[in-house]
């Protein structure tokens, strides 16, 4: 359950679209307003905010925040008013275009393929499409270095079934078929890339369990001992995303808010604009072990201003 803190009674639709029209005209913007009521919306309240205003004031709100609000509050505030599938595709998008890509940037292709449902994908899938007028995975082939567009392509093309099935005499196969590739040192096998893109997250993670067992150390950690390049890290985030998204998602956020943590703002409201309404409990609690510091404090000591106090009300903070 998100940690998200909502109003015991809502104002109306009518009423949230008012007060933010309000706070959106002018030369100034009034952001703390903004912060207060989208700030602590769920996405269905978020969803008739939108519809209202459009009804309203014959402009999509989304369009009015583009245009009054700047920096990374901006960002934040227009990808935390799209839909979850529009949301990612637009993240996605923006990781696969960037001039200078980088690692941390495209694992946000990873968490949408690996830490959300199937349903989920192909919802974004489609988003992309109209978006962009081209497939995903037509991006990917035209933006991503050889080394990784196999697993990725692989990734996102995929459908798996999200029932909670399990074999153990696959798992054991599988982990086998795994462990040989990584002694190989051949981490672009193909059965690598099939088992991983497309066995259930029940039937993965008995496959890590008897990795494990069987092997006496974490598939994770194998990969790692047997290549650091690009592919070594996309796997290792793949199975971190299916084995334990908070864990992952916890640590996207310390990695962000350690030393010049300025330097990528983008990973951290990715996660939490994206996680808030998920497992945001779950991250913090996992963000805690890493650290041993609460996320509410961190937030509030690196991040400035009114970017601040949307960040905190998403993870349900004092601000």
């Amino acid at each position: 359950m998100a940690p998200m803190k909502l109003p015991d009674s809502a104002p109306s639709p009518t009423q949230d679209s008012e007060r933010l029209s309000r706070a959106l005209q002018g030369r100034g913007v009034d952001e703390n307003v903004l912060v207060w009521i989208l700030g602590h919306r769920n996405a269905f309240q978020r969803k008739e905010i939108k519809e209202t205003y459009q009804q309203l004031y014959k402009e999509p709100i989304i369009y009015r925040l583009h245009s009054k609000l700047s920096g990374v509050l901006k960002k934040a505030m227009v990808l935390w008013m799209n839909e979850a599938p529009e949301r990612d595709a637009i993240l996605a998008h923006e990781a696969l275009r960037r001039k200078w890509k980088r690692l941390n940037q495209l694992q946000a292709l990873v968490e949408i393929a690996c830490a959300s449902s199937p349903q989920h994908l192909m919802a974004v899938r489609r988003a992309y499409c109209s978006l962009y007028e081209c497939s995903l995975e037509e991006d990917i082939i035209s933006n991503v270095s050889t080394s990784l567009q196999k697993l990725l392509v692989s990734l996102v093309s995929s459908y798996r079934h999200d029932r909670g099935f399990m074999d153990l005499n696959t798992a054991k196969s599988e982990a086998a078929k795994l462990h040989e590739a990584i002694e190989k040192k051949q981490l672009d096998n193909d059965d690598v890339v099939w088992i991983l893109a497309t066995r259930n997250f029940f039937q993965l993670k008995a496959t890590f369990g008897c990795y494990k067992q069987r092997y006496k150390v974490a598939i994770d950690q194998a990969i790692n001992s047997s290549g650091n390049g690009d592919l070594s890290f996309m796997l290792r985030t793949v199975i971190l995303c299916i084995d334990s998204p908070e864990k992952h998602f916890a640590e996207v956020i310390r990695a962000s808010t350690v030393g010049q943590w300025n330097t990528d703002k983008d990973s951290l409201t990715r996660v939490i604009v994206t996680r808030a309404e998920i497992d945001m409990k779950k991250i913090k609690g996992e963000y805690f072990k890493m650290s041993n510091t609460n996320l509410d404090d961190v937030v509030t000591r690196e991040v400035p201003g009114v970017y601040r106090d949307f960040l905190m009300a998403l993870i349900g903070g004092k601000f």
